[in-house]
């Protein structure tokens, strides 16, 4: 129900955004501009949905292996312990959890082509558990708001683009990355879990999370002492090397159990086509809508009136100008991308609103792509309180962000 009131806002607000242009601007060109968004935007999403169907049917057959060699219950059963206290509803040692596991720990290596398809498989996988097949229930809220904080260890694709446009040290956003999207995650766990009254304050959450912050402290001291270059290739090897023993582990157990895992592949892998083809009327509908409101110029007149209310009051404005990439982030993805890429070519890849885009980029995820991709390869038409705990995380690591760069950079 929200997302459907946020789509028509979409629309509204650059009709009329447009028409006052056109009035009383003479600007001719802001219909034919919002008009070629609709083609474009639509033919992006099914190009999005088409790009997916072959990672989505190699990670769907992997993750098959993976249940008939009994890997992903091994998961279950060890998780189990956190997850029945974040995850409630969940019934415990529920191959979901391992599921879930897996789609956290390709986002926090920052591998999106591998966390999109376990991500989708988990949620096939909790729907299987909702009773009610067309409202999101509370496991899949926390498991979206999980995603859409956008936990990354490994930041690398941002460092790459750092890199390509001449920062003198690409790296030097890491650590406030870090710092940016475990705070953001942090956030959005509390936040959900006072929606849905779960009780954190228990041993076994104490000391996952205690660890948790205990790791990513051990990570950052560990970046700290290599150099920009070492940094990069440990970093990127590292992911790499995980991924690939991923997919040999899985095979593994699989031959282990006597499984046939060529045809255990074929089977998981059939499933990769229809779930890109079921997601292409949500991805259609969500980036269009986004690509009409940027078109119409609403995304210019809101940082303009950002930055005019932020001067008003004698604040230092120097963050407005990489805004414009928080405010796409939760929309999309390449937006954001783009807008990142734009901040810094325009600013300069070392100067504080480049250095604070990257960090916008990396601290937070895609809320509104991953609430149509993953709510819509199942059917889900009620979100409940998944978006207001979605943008309540984005907001934590905007607000992070900015506290972190401006400690850090400015």
């Amino acid at each position: 129900m929200v997302l459907n009131y946020i789509w028509i806002a979409f629309f509204i607000i650059a009709f009329v955004i447009a028409l006052v242009k056109l009035i009383f601007l003479g600007d001719f060109e802001v219909f034919p501009a919002m008009m070629d968004s609709t083609f474009s935007s639509s033919k992006t999403a099914f190009e999005i949905s088409l790009g997916l169907t072959g990672v989505l049917a190699l990670w769907l057959g992997i993750m098959k292996i993976g249940e008939k060699g009994g890997l992903v219950n091994l998961l279950a059963r060890v998780l189990s312990p956190v997850f029945t206290r974040l995850f409630p509803d969940i019934p415990k040692g529920h191959p979901v959890t391992g599921s879930i596991f897996m789609n956290i720990a390709a986002n926090m290596l920052g591998l999106d082509n591998a966390a999109t398809p376990l991500g989708l498989k988990a949620m096939e996988q909790l729907q299987e558990l909702n009773t009610k097949k067309d409202t999101a229930t509370n496991p899949m809220i926390m498991f979206l708001v999980l995603n859409t904080s956008g936990l990354t260890l490994i930041p690398v694709s941002i460092m790459v683009y750092r890199a390509q446009l001449g920062a003198a040290q690409p790296t030097d956003i890491f650590v406030p990355i870090l710092l940016a999207t475990f705070f953001s995650t942090i956030a959005g766990i509390i936040v959900t879990s006072l929606y849905q009254r779960i009780n954190l304050i228990n041993r076994t959450m104490l000391l996952t999370l205690g660890g948790a912050c205990t790791l990513v402290a051990a990570i950052i001291w560990g970046f700290s002492q290599l150099d920009n270059d070492t940094m990069n290739k440990v970093s990127t090897t590292a992911a790499n090397i995980l991924l690939m023993t991923i997919i040999i582990v899985f095979i593994w157990t699989g031959m282990r159990k006597k499984v046939n895992v060529y045809d255990a592949f074929i089977e998981g892998a059939k499933d990769g086509f229809t779930t890109a083809v079921r997601i292409i009327p949500y991805l259609v509908a969500i980036l269009v809508g986004i690509g009409v409101f940027r078109a119409s110029g609403a995304m210019d007149m809101l940082i303009d009136g950002i930055k005019y209310s932020v001067e008003a009051t004698g604040m230092n404005s120097d963050f407005v100008g990489a805004l414009p990439t928080a405010l796409m982030k939760p929309l999309s993805g390449s937006g954001a991308r783009g807008m990142m890429v734009d901040a810094m070519t325009t600013f300069g890849a070392d100067s504080f609103v480049g250095r604070l885009s990257c960090v916008f980029q990396g601290s937070t995820d895609t809320t509104f792509y991953i609430l149509a991709v993953y709510f819509g390869s199942v059917g889900v038409r009620y979100t409940r309180h998944a978006v207001a705990c979605g943008l309540l995380a984005d907001l934590a690591g905007v607000i992070s962000a900015i506290a972190i760069c401006y400690l850090f950079f400015n």
